[in-house]
């Protein structure tokens, strides 16, 4: 191929959430490290911003959850939709890339094949838990899908589908900046206690629904032991202390000994022996560093409703059992999250050996499952070969 034909060529890339702007930048960069010359345009938030991709629409006002909201942000969407259609019919991409968010790129996908652009979609939606009908349009729409879930590829399979596993992308970012010995030391925690790990999640809901029930959890557990433990609360950016105040912590000064940790958050984890989470990301973080952990999910009893009406596939809620094909971890839903039910479970993994022992080889095998490190770049091979024989055929 010409290498005057590849020069400047333009690729548009769109995520709508934190964590599709967080691997869709690393994507940047790995196609970047190949190709200097690519420019790129899109939207996103402030990761794919500082990869030099040239925002379009702002993904932060699109970011949102529940019919009401997405209401009251129609306008937000139909403009971001619209400026980037109006850029691919004004300046043709060689590419458009898709990060998840189904109802928003799907539209777009089906605007690029009616203008003769090919489509990667990069991280599939999850399809396989809910209207798994997407498949048949995500299959006419697109020309390559990269899952990094190793399950998806067999889901798509059963339609006919051929898609390119290339790993999760959390193997490349999951590093804890210190040993748990090192971590130990900076807070000055002595090397006898254990280490539980309260995390109740990163949206305000979440922690209003889960912190006073890890913390009523964590008195029952240190209640006759006091001294042998101690419990690390992560503080996300997105929750302020006074937040955290407010849901029990204020409650809980004096009864045990726990940590806020505002940063080294994987080194805090990789620290825990054990830990209570909320269902989401986290879960796969802490399975990738081998941390014993209970999954607990509670939302609103008219949206857990809606949820298993439209969600009736999936065995169970955590992506580490869902992985695993078993129940690895303990999972406790709805009324299950009680102080009693966590406390119990965290004491057994930290003291059965057998239940232990058993529990860590699991998450090994989630973790092997995952994929070797280097999703990006196998990722960036995926959508570089669909530029470069499109520049052949071209």
């Amino acid at each position: 191929m010409d290498e005057q034909a590849k020069m400047g060529r333009e690729v548009m890339i769109v995520a709508g959430e934190a964590s599709g702007d967080l691997h869709g930048a690393n994507l940047v960069r790995a196609m970047q490290r190949q190709e200097p010359d690519l420019r790129f345009c899109g939207m996103g938030g402030q990761a794919l911003r500082e990869a030099g991709v040239e925002l379009l629409c702002d993904a932060a006002k699109l970011a949102v959850v529940g019919l009401v909201e997405v209401l009251s942000h129609l306008g937000d969407i139909l403009r971001a939709r619209r400026a980037l259609i109006e850029r691919m019919r004004d300046h043709r991409p060689a590419l458009l890339i898709l990060i998840d968010y189904p109802d928003f790129n799907l539209l777009l996908a089906k605007q690029a094949k009616k203008l003769g652009i090919p489509v990667f979609y990069y991280i599939s939606p999850q399809i396989w838990a809910w209207r798994s009908s997407r498949v048949h349009a995500i299959k006419r729409l697109t020309d390559r899908v990269a899952v990094i879930l190793p399950f998806e590829q067999a889901f798509y399979a059963q339609y006919g589908y051929q898609v390119d596993f290339v790993g999760h992308p959390l193997m490349d970012s999951v590093k804890p900046g210190l040993s748990p010995a090192a971590f130990r030391d900076q807070h000055r925690i002595e090397p006898s206690r254990k280490l539980v790990g309260l995390l109740p999640g990163s949206r305000r809901k979440e922690v209003a629904a889960l912190l006073p029930d890890f913390l009523a959890a964590a008195e029952l557990l240190a209640k006759d032991q006091p001294q042998a433990y101690t419990f690390l609360i992560p503080q996300a950016p997105t929750i302020s202390r006074a937040l955290l105040e407010a849901h029990g912590l204020a409650a809980w000064r004096d009864r045990f000994d726990y940590r806020i940790i505002t940063e080294d958050r994987y080194a805090m984890m990789a620290a825990c022996d054990a830990a209570v989470a909320a269902s989401g990301t986290v879960l796969l973080e802490l399975a990738i560093l081998g941390v014993p952990t209970v999954a607990a999910y509670r939302v609103s009893p008219h949206t857990y409703f809606l949820g298993r009406l439209l969600i009736r596939s999936v065995q169970f809620f955590s992506l580490v059992n869902l992985i695993g094909e078993r129940e690895i971890i303990p999972e406790l839903l709805q009324k299950e999250v009680t102080p009693e039910r966590i406390a119990q479970q965290l004491q057994t993994m930290l003291e059965v050996a057998e239940t232990r022992a058993s529990m860590l080889a699991g998450l090994q095998e989630v973790k092997t499952r995952l994929g070797a490190p280097g999703a990006s770049e196998r990722a960036a091979a995926v959508a570089l070969d669909i530029l470069n024989r499109e520049t052949a055929n071209g």
